[in-house]
């Protein structure tokens, strides 16, 4: 039996570990096939997002996304271009008209792309964005671009390394992994899970011909 995307609940008897596409009910919210996270529901991690916002959070396939993490988006803004941040046009009682959109920080959407792992308590700012094959260290503060396959960890979260060398990044970005067939992917486990890097490189090579 293959695994199924729409399945909310993939491992049988517990329920602290969902696939997310089928759990979402926000419209703005736009996630790939397979991407979990490690807990029971997903939307509470999706923070200041009214049904009045104008920006989405995107995430991609095959994401892993642990407990604690969360998404702020851009309502979470201040005017800050103003002597007081005070929000007093959300308050009952003071006499401020909402500010102009052009006088709010907006930082667009929040995209994270393919088999991105995010480690626990991870705080991802509005409109970031984080590249395939990347992993987020657990309790970092992220915001800004995250280049594909790259380690960043911290507060604010720091690139640490590549995970791997320019050639096999530039491979794994264009073989694209995630967006097969079910029944392809099971087929390449053994090469997604292989730790020799070099042959790794050579098996992609050639399924790219």
């Amino acid at each position: 039996m293959n695994p199924n995307p729409n399945n909310i609940h993939p491992i049988a008897g517990y329920d602290k570990e969902i696939y997310v596409k089928p759990s979402i009910k926000n419209p703005n919210i736009i996630v790939g096939d397979f991407t979990y996270i490690a807990d029971s529901e997903f939307e509470s991690h999706v923070t200041h997002f009214y049904p009045w916002s104008k920006d989405k959070l995107i995430i991609g396939k095959f994401c892993q996304i642990a407990a604690g993490v969360e998404f702020v988006m851009n309502d979470a803004n201040h005017q800050m271009n103003s002597v007081s941040t005070y929000p007093f046009y959300t308050l009952e009682g003071w006499d401020m008209a909402p500010p102009k959109p052009e006088d709010m920080p907006f930082k667009g959407n929040t995209v994270i792309g393919n088999d991105v792992w995010i480690g626990q308590n991870a705080t991802i700012l509005p409109g970031t964005q984080i590249g395939d094959g990347a992993i987020i260290g657990a309790c970092s503060v992220v915001s800004g671009i995250v280049d594909p396959y790259t380690i960043v960890a911290g507060n604010p979260a720091k690139p640490i390394r590549k995970r791997f060398d320019d050639e096999l990044i530039n491979l794994m970005l264009e073989w694209k992994w995630w967006d097969k067939s079910i029944e392809e992917i099971n087929s390449l486990i053994p090469i997604l899970t292989n730790n020799n890097l070099e042959i790794v490189k050579e098996k992609i090579k050639e399924l790219l011909k």
